[in-house]
């Protein structure tokens, strides 16, 4: 990522709020109604509805420097940038807030801007998705011209992540290790090395962050959000969070309820389960996902011949062995699933994604190794991947597998899910040796909030579309909008859905329940 120029600005936020946050709620128990001597017990009143859409409120009293960074924006996102569209930088000083020093110490946070309406918009992504100032920035381009009217968007690199003090902390030959690990082993003794892995990774991080090991979470980052929004002037916070950013969202509605303003989920996680569920149902929405890429392929006169699952699968097993070679690097079999589900994000990247499979089944690596690099590879201005999601994750999750179940669970999840299980599983041994975090992450269940559009895209590598459905159920304001195409994330790539989302941000005009977009 080439340099931005960028000016720190201290931004503490006030004691007040933390008390606010942390206050205790109303008590739960029965009002009680005193008449002569006798008690009664009054009817508890019924949770108010859904509070109206808020309005946009003023226009951004913006305390942030901003420097601009077109150039070097366009040359991250690898595409020609329209003349007429810029890009901002900045950064914003947060509390870092650590468990061993709460509500203490400062940790830097890079911000993008993009649009020349004056009300900010906070577009939030997958915490081991591209850098998010990046994706903001990608978000930007596909936004209809109306919402990039009426909001400037702003993008933040996550705690951990891209140029937000990046947890660039397990050494290379353990990301190489990880992510390159074989997806059908499912012996313990060959699993123990994965695990050996992981406790370097887990060691190196906590040898080099310290005390912000454990502060690079979605609870602390939803305070991030506040923070920026504080800094912005603004009294709600618009926001866009895609696929597992909705629990930061979430989380910062259920910590800041008077902040939120039009918010839309384009895909969510099952906030229901945890999360070995969580894992498995991914996996299974994972290989679901594949099968409508097969008949795609299939459609379009496939590369991968009459039988693409077959062709895949049987590459796989080959190079569980035998690693394709590439420039500088090899791929092993757990890079060329990681590389299928880096691929299957993008519908529209599909055919490049079969005829990359293809040159791999004929022994080039090379497509394939390209796709995979950012989660390993990295230096000071574009660091790898994998760390901040794997701390991030872990920071986010009470569960700890123990390695005795690791196998179990490996063999379960691979018999059914041939393709999926095994990476999946693995990601709960990523976790097992990482210190456990003091709270789970809240379930959302704030009455009283704004409606809240729910995106559920029916064939989405990362989200299940059920799990998107029971957050808008679980949401007391939730509103599910139905997407039956492909893809992880609809806005921007459904036009339907894109409409739908830009009257409610623009307009304030919800969604209907139940809304169907077309594929």
């Amino acid at each position: 990522m080439p340099p931005r120029l960028h000016r720190a600005g201290i931004l503490l936020l006030p004691l007040v709020l933390l008390l606010a946050a942390c206050s205790v709620g109303p008590s739960q128990r029965p009002a009680v109604a005193y008449r002569d001597a006798e008690q009664q017990v009054a009817p508890a009143p019924l949770p108010p509805g859904p509070a109206p859409v808020p309005p946009l409120g003023p226009p951004a009293q913006d305390a942030l420097s901003w420097e601009d960074c077109t150039e070097q924006t366009g040359s991250e996102l690898g595409t020609p940038i329209p003349a007429d569209v810029r890009f901002s930088c900045s950064r914003l000083l947060t509390t870092l807030d650590s468990p061993e020093a709460p509500m203490r110490g400062s940790t830097r946070t890079a911000l993008l801007k993009a649009g020349s309406g004056p009300v900010p918009l906070v577009v939030v992504g997958d915490v081991g998705g591209e850098p998010g100032t990046t994706f903001a920035a990608r978000m930007a381009l596909t936004l209809p011209p109306e919402v990039l009217r009426t909001f400037h968007v702003i993008g933040l690199d996550r705690r951990g992540t891209g140029e937000s003090e990046p947890a660039d902390c397990i050494p290379p030959e353990q990301r190489e290790a990880i992510v390159g690990f074989d997806p059908r082993a499912t012996d313990r003794a060959v699993l123990d090395r994965l695990t050996d892995s992981v406790r370097d990774a887990s060691q190196q991080c906590l040898l080099n962050l310290d005390e912000r090991l454990q502060a690079y979470d979605t609870w602390r980052t939803a305070a991030d959000l506040e923070e920026l929004r504080i800094e912005l002037g603004v009294p709600k916070l618009h926001a866009i969070g895609r696929g597992e950013a909705a629990r930061l969202l979430t989380t910062f509605a259920e910590r800041y309820p008077e902040s939120v303003g039009r918010m839309v989920l384009d895909g969510a996680l099952d906030p229901q389960l945890e999360s070995t569920r969580g894992e498995e149902a991914q996996a299974q929405g994972a290989e679901q996902v594949f099968d409508v890429f097969a008949a795609d392929c299939a459609s379009r006169g496939c590369p991968l011949g009459p039988d693409p699952r077959r062709a895949v699968s049987d590459l796989v097993e080959r190079t569980r062995t035998t690693p394709l070679p590439a420039a500088g690097t090899s791929v092993p079999a757990g890079k060329v699933v990681h590389a299928l589900l880096l691929g299957l994000q993008d519908r529209s990247d599909w055919p490049r994604l079969a005829q990359d499979l293809a040159d791999a089944v004929r022994g080039d690596g090379t497509a394939l190794a390209a796709r995979v690099a950012p989660l390993v590879s990295g230096d000071p201005l574009t660091p790898a991947r994998l760390d901040g999601d794997m701390i991030t994750s872990c920071n986010d999750t009470t569960t700890r597998v123990p390695p005795q179940r690791s196998a179990e669970v490996a063999a379960d999840w691979g018999g059914k899910f041939p393709l999926f299980g095994g990476v999946f599983a693995q990601r709960l041994v990523w976790c097992g040796l990482w210190p456990v975090p003091q709270q789970k992450l809240p379930v959302p269940a704030t009455p009283g909030l704004p409606p809240i559009p729910v995106i559920s895209t029916a064939h989405d590598v990362l989200v299940p579309a059920l799990g998107s459905e029971h957050m808008a159920e679980q949401l007391p304001s939730g509103l599910v909008v139905r997407w039956l195409g492909a893809g992880h994330g609809a806005v921007g790539r459904s036009g339907c859905a894109t409409a739908a989302v830009s009257r409610f941000l623009v307009d304030g005009v919800a969604p209907a329940e139940g809304m169907a977009c077309p594929g």
